[in-house]
C-alpha cells in the first residue's frame, strides 16, 4: 500500500514537471515566434487540443517505465542533494573553523592590549608620581635656592656697607692723620721757634731741627732747663707714638678692607655656582619628567 502511494506521489510529482516543463517550453515557442494576429478563441482552442493530446499521450506510456524514469530521476535528485548538503556541512565546518581560529586571535589581541593597557595605566601611575615627587623637589630646590639667595644677598650688602664704612674710616683717618702730620708740624715749629729764641736752649737744637744734645754737661744749668727738655721729648714720643698708632690703623683698615672684598667675591662665585647648580638640576628633572611622560600609547582596534 505503501508502495503504491509513493508511486502516485512520484507519479503526480513527474506529471506536474512534465506539464511545467511543457508550459515552459511552449512559452518560449510562443515567445520566439514572430508576433501575428491570431485570435483569442483560436489559441484557447490550440491549448485545449494541445492539452488533449498530452493527457493521451500520457495515458498510453507505461507507468513502470515512467515509474522508472520518475525514480533515476529522483535519485539523481537525492544524489545531488546529497551531495550540496556534504559540500555545505564541509563549508560549514570550515567556516567554523575558520570563525574559531578568528575568535581565538581576536581574543588573544584583546589580552594582549588589556595587558598592555594596565602596562601603560601603571606606568602612568608611576610618572605621574615621579612627577609630583620631582615637583616636590623643585619646590623645595627653589625655597632653599631663595633662602640661600637672600641670604648671600643680605651678605652682600653687609659687607659692602661693612667695606664703604671701613673706606670712610680710612678716608677719615687719612685726613686725621694728614691734620695730625700739620699740626705736629706746626707745633714742632713753634716749640723750634721758641727754642731757638731762648738763649739757654738753643743749644739744644740746631738750624735743621734735630735734638742735639751736648757731650759735656754743664753744671750751672738749672733744673728748670732740665724739665722742659724732658717735656718736649715727651711730646714729641706720644706724637710720634699717635701717628704710629694712626699709620697702624690706616693698614688695618685696608687690609680689612681687602679681606672683606675678598669674602665679598667668594660669596658672589657662591652665588653663582649655587645659581648654575640648580638651574642644571632643574633641567635635568624636567628631562627626565617629560621624558618618563611619553610612554607607548594603547593600541586602537579594541
Amino acid at each position: 500500500m505503501m508502495e503504491e502511494v509513493s508511486i502516485v506521489v512520484a507519479y503526480d510529482a513527474h506529471v506536474f514537471n512534465q506539464i511545467s516543463e511543457d508550459d515552459t517550453w511552449a512559452s518560449l515557442v510562443a515567445g520566439s515566434k514572430p508576433k501575428c494576429g491570431v485570435p483569442t478563441k483560436k489559441l484557447k482552442k490550440f491549448e485545449k487540443e494541445y492539452q488533449s493530446l498530452r493527457e493521451s499521450q500520457l495515458q498510453q506510456e507505461d507507468p513502470i517505465d515512467r515509474y522508472q524514469r520518475e525514480n533515476r530521476r529522483l535519485q539523481e535528485a537525492s544524489m545531488r542533494l546529497e551531495q550540496e548538503n556534504d559540500d555545505l556541512a564541509h563549508e560549514l565546518v570550515t567556516s567554523k573553523i575558520a570563525l574559531r581560529n578568528d575568535l581565538d586571535q581576536a581574543e588573544d589581541k584583546a589580552d594582549m592590549l588589556n595587558k598592555e593597557l594596565l602596562n601603560t595605566k601603571q606606568r602612568l601611575v608611576e610618572t605621574e608620581e615621579e612627577k609630583r615627587r620631582q615637583e616636590e623637589e623643585t619646590a623645595q630646590l627653589k625655597e632653599v635656592f631663595r633662602r640661600e639667595l637672600e641670604k648671600a644677598e643680605s651678605e652682600i650688602k653687609k659687607t659692602t656697607a661693612i667695606i664703604a664704612e671701613y673706606k670712610q674710616i680710612c678716608s677719615q683717618l687719612s685726613t686725621r692723620l694728614e691734620k695730625q702730620q700739620a699740626a705736629t708740624k706746626e707745633e714742632l715749629d713753634i716749640i723750634k721757634s721758641k727754642v731757638m729764641a731762648c738763649e739757654r736752649c738753643r743749644e739744644v737744637f740746631s738750624k735743621d731741627g734735630p735734638l742735639q744734645l751736648p757731650t759735656v754737661s754743664r753744671d750751672n744749668r738749672n733744673s728748670d732747663l732740665d724739665e722742659e727738655k724732658d717735656s718736649l721729648k715727651a711730646q714729641l714720643r706720644e706724637m710720634e707714638l699717635e701717628l704710629a698708632q694712626t699709620k697702624l690703623q690706616l693698614v688695618e683698615a685696608k687690609c680689612k678692607i681687602q679681606e672683606l672684598e675678598h669674602q665679598r667675591g667668594v660669596l658672589m662665585n657662591e652665588v653663582q655656582a649655587a645659581k648654575n647648580s640648580w638651574f642644571s638640576k632643574t633641567l635635568g628633572s624636567l628631562k627626565t619628567s617629560s621624558g618618563a611622560q611619553s610612554p607607548s600609547s594603547p593600541k586602537e582596534g579594541l
